[in-house]
């Protein structure tokens, strides 16, 4: 069988890999570098600049007063940038790799540079573009691409959105010396977040010296200054930079999809639960289809539209996709949010505990953080929302139980090492 994939993200390159063992004669079409926007321009550099950050703060907290250079740090993150392009070049060994813009001729043809290419199956993986505001002057504004590019940490920057990528950049730059500002237009940051979980977080930025103004509409931009209405008063900001981080949108520009009358709107390609288009035989995975806009969510996509074009079944749960916020503190979710679960009138309880009582996180001076576990009326654990050090990682615990169907009393009765941050859940739990 014969597949063809356009796009080289975690939601393309990575079913080509497996495409390729599986037998079948892969051909992938990238427009930019392997690895797409996580490697090249989200995932991977940024949370290299958080680990940069996390050093300074590290440092003042031990007091000492130094901080590793922009240089050092802008070396080590192409660096790493490099060694990972080359570890998906190495895993692409068994694929044809185009470089070039794709473009659909009819439901079978797909031409780039001039050539045309054709195939039993094609996977659209194509990802996602960041998203600007429709105001006067948003092009005085920087986007998380460009913001990437400074060899400079500027004074002042100003954030307009309170959305995941808008806080990690204003965590990141207030630990390297900036003031920072954040607008955001919702009544909390992380707008599809738990609201306990926000609002601690707006608290713990605040106590850093991060200035959030939520209910903030941002109406023009004038050079370096940022007008926004807030209870129908007018104010201003003046920040050297101006981020634009309102979030990204489906990058289906230039594909032709009518060509192969595949179904879209604005919000993305049409896909059902297969991840197939409107059109049988063609498939569209990730950030292009307009859901959850998170690089192991398109892997996982991927993956099953694999899986469907095999005839071969799985257990995924895109129920269950577990996100992470790499700011300081971070914060990691999975599953419902006490306020959806009001909506849908379940009857749970929410069993807390906090950092400050975790014998671990007070030997770190990590004391900022805690965990709210949502449990159903007969056990079943529904969600878990996490802020404070490593709950990126502590997060996948939880995942793994709700994947299994697991309950409260199960977790309960797994032993866990002392003294750990993972003990927060136990404590929780036993709450």
């Amino acid at each position: 069988m014969r597949l063809l994939i356009i796009g080289a993200g975690p939601g393309g390159y990575e079913t080509a890999v497996e495409a390729a063992k599986r037998g079948m004669e892969v051909t992938l079409i990238s427009e930019g570098p392997l690895g797409g926007t996580c490697l090249n321009e989200g995932c991977i550099p940024t949370k290299t600049m958080c680990h940069y950050a996390e050093l300074i703060e590290q440092n003042i907290k031990a007091g000492m007063n130094c901080r590793p250079s922009v240089v050092t740090m802008v070396e080590h993150r192409q660096a790493v940038m490099e060694q990972l392009r080359r570890g998906v070049e190495m895993m692409l060994k068994g694929v044809q790799v185009v470089q070039g813009r794709a473009q659909f001729k009819d439901a079978k043809t797909v031409v780039c540079n001039g050539q045309e290419f054709t195939a039993d199956k094609i996977i659209i993986a194509t990802g996602s573009v960041s998203a600007s505001l429709p105001i006067p002057g948003a092009e005085n504004c920087i986007t998380s691409k460009e913001i990437l590019e400074l060899r400079k940490v500027p004074e002042s920057l100003c954030v307009i959105g309170g959305g995941v990528i808008g806080l990690e950049f204003a965590s990141i730059f207030r630990s390297f010396g900036s003031q920072v500002t954040v607008l955001e237009y919702c009544p909390n940051i992380l707008p599809r977040f738990d609201v306990d979980l926000a609002k601690r977080l707006k608290q713990s930025l605040s106590k850093r010296g991060i200035n959030i103004e939520v209910q903030a509409q941002v109406t023009r931009i004038d050079g370096n200054t940022v007008t926004y209405l807030k209870k129908d008063k007018e104010f201003t900001v003046q920040a050297d930079r101006i981020l634009m981080a309102v979030g990204r949108r489906p990058n289906t520009e230039g594909l032709n999809l009518e060509a192969a009358g595949i179904d879209y709107t604005r919000k993305g390609i049409t896909v059902n639960d297969r991840f197939e288009t409107s059109v049988p035989g063609i498939y569209a995975v990730g950030d292009v289809t307009g859901g959850i806009m998170l690089a192991h969510a398109a892997t996982y996509q991927g993956l099953h539209a694999l899986n469907c074009i095999c005839g071969q079944t799985d257990s995924i749960r895109f129920d269950l996709i577990p996100a992470a916020v790499f700011t300081m503190p971070e914060v990691a979710t999975i599953g419902l949010t006490e306020e959806q679960c009001k909506e849908q009138e379940l009857e749970v309880r929410c069993l807390k505990s906090f950092y400050r009582a975790n014998g671990k996180a007070v030997s770190m001076d990590e004391t900022d953080g805690y965990c709210k576990i949502i449990v159903a009326s007969d056990g079943k654990i529904l969600g878990a929302h996490l802020m404070g050090a490593h709950a990126s990682d502590l997060i996948h615990e939880i995942a793994a139980v709700m994947n299994l169907n697991g309950n409260m009393e199960q977790l309960q009765n797994v032993i866990h090492a002392h003294p750990t941050l993972s003990e927060v859940l136990q404590t929780a739990l036993h709450n």
